[in-house]
């Protein structure tokens, strides 16, 4: 941007918005480090901003949002409530004309935030602003804002979800579309706006306590936020289409992963994501556990006068067979709450966005210490309450069929069209493994499909194939891939939407 002076521009230059990642990178250096020098800097910076704005001082708000959680992060480790505050004055102050110009729903600053009930605009500023405000309204109790973020959340996984878990469907201020506007070539779902989806959807399950959260979350973590970066961890997408037709160059002038952005920020959050994924995996309150993503894992916790570990052996999310040990200090009555997946239970998403074209007969199995418990399911959890002594085991059995997913009717670009899905994992089909256009491949409904594991195959994964037909109804062979591995071989035809006849 041209020169001027401090804060001259705050609607387009990235002032703000820097200095709240550089909160966010200095809160996790001292976490990981115990040392303060980084976040005395960041400090430094965050009492600059607070004797700038405010009531009384300068009432402009920033362009892009993120300058909010930064502040609330900073808050949580020094429990000064002057940052806090000044989080809450840049949310309240969106859509209030009085101070500053309005930069309209590009930037969520149409109308105030407690009075939005629609996601608009360029996708990652506002995921950004809706975990900030899902923050405010737990830590202060804001009804108000509450309602807001619930009726916005709601928005999004009714109307404006890829089944991906990406969003934005416009390149066009990569932002979001008109409700049901979910595009695949032309699709946009920023890496960013994937992994922004993944901070906003902890925050709403920490506020809520229920598994949907969680659901929208690893559909979003296995599918459109892992397909941003390549297999090697060099190169990325900045879109994330569901749909290639081998010509179109959606990413940032390229068919296939670039290892560099003239706007970097989808590699910077790609390698400040991926380190944070251990903290989704669990949570407690009270003494209630919850096991949130299945995942090899082992963690040390403290739930007030409870000491554990914990542990789970899975190879989850290519088997449904999850193993968790649990060891207390010494024994001790507590809950163990497990999240059963929204598609072990019939529900795509939570929402009618998708659903299943046939229900599956295979039941889930739940036993402790080989003793079967029933699933009595509350919010997504099955809650096990029990005196817990050292080597308990719990082995979760979910299973794991392919299925079909069909696309609310009124999501025009889907109709007449089948995804296949299998767990938590979304597949498509890419040129290379297929001898005709992946574009014209029809998957009938009584089309048998299997899956077979291939070592040598991008790093080991389950492939799925089927007979199926051409265009003509000639039959030919399909194989379909994980979603977040394609591109790897070259550009060429891609497709997560397939024709059903």
């Amino acid at each position: 941007m041209e020169p001027g002076p401090r804060w001259h521009n705050l609607g387009s230059s990235h002032e703000l918005y820097n200095s709240g990642h550089m909160y966010e990178a200095a809160v996790a250096h001292y976490k990981a480090t115990g040392k303060r020098n980084f976040l005395n800097i960041a400090l430094k910076n965050a009492d600059l901003i607070a004797r700038t704005f405010g009531p009384g001082k300068k009432l402009e708000v920033p362009g892009h949002q993120i300058i909010e959680t930064g502040l609330i992060k900073l808050y949580l480790v020094t429990n000064d409530k002057k940052y806090l505050d000044m989080a809450k004055f840049f949310l309240d102050q969106r859509g209030n004309a009085e101070g500053h110009e309005l930069y309209g729903s590009y930037s969520q600053d149409h109308k105030l935030v407690t009075q939005q009930d629609e996601a608009v605009g360029h996708a990652v500023r506002a995921v950004y602003m809706y975990a900030g405000m899902a923050d405010i309204a737990a830590i202060m109790n804001d009804s108000s804002y509450l309602k807001a973020v619930d009726k916005i959340w709601e928005n999004v996984v009714s109307r404006k979800l890829y089944i991906t878990g990406g969003i934005g469907a416009r390149h066009d201020g990569e932002s979001f579309g008109d409700d049901y506007e979910l595009p695949n070539l032309t699709s946009y779902n920023e890496t960013c706006a994937a992994i922004g989806n993944i901070y906003w959807n902890h925050r709403m399950f920490l506020l809520h306590g229920e598994a949907k959260y969680i659901d929208v979350l690893e559909r979003t973590l296995y599918n459109g936020m892992i397909s941003g970066v390549s297999l090697e961890g060099n190169s990325f997408f900045y879109p994330n289409c569901l749909q290639s037709d081998g010509k179109y160059k959606f990413n940032q002038g390229s068919l296939t992963r670039k290892p560099w952005f003239d706007c970097s920020c989808c590699p910077t959050n790609v390698t400040r994501f991926i380190p944070s994924v251990p903290n989704y995996i669990y949570a407690h309150k009270g003494d209630s556990l919850y096991v949130n993503l299945f995942v090899a894992s082992e963690a040390n916790i403290e739930m007030g006068n409870i000491r554990l570990n914990i542990s789970e052996e899975t190879k989850y999310p290519w088997d449904g067979k999850i193993k968790i040990i649990i060891n207390p200090e010494k024994d001790e009555i507590f809950t163990v709450n497990i999240r059963i997946p929204g598609w072990a239970l019939e529900k795509v998403v939570p929402s009618d966005l998708y659903h299943y074209l046939k229900t599956n007969g295979e039941k889930i199995t739940l036993k402790v210490n080989d003793e079967a418990l029933d699933l009595n399911i509350n919010k997504g959890f099955t809650g096990i309450t029990r005196r817990w002594s050292k080597g308990d085991i719990i082995e979760l059995d979910l299973p794991m069929p392919v299925r079909r997913v069909l696309a609310h009717e009124e999501v025009k670009s889907d109709r007449n069209k089948v995804a296949l899905i299998r767990g938590p994992i979304v597949y498509c089909a890419e040129w290379v493994d297929n001898d005709i256009s992946v574009l014209d491949v029809v998957v009938p409904d009584n089309a048998e499909m299997k899956t077979e594991y291939r070592e040598d195959l991008l790093n080991g994964l389950i492939i799925i194939k089927g007979n199926v037909l051409d265009k003509e109804g000639g039959k030919v062979e399909l194989a379909a891939i994980p979603y977040y591995a394609w591109s790897h071989r070259g550009p060429g035809e891609m497709a997560v939407w397939l024709y059903r006849e």
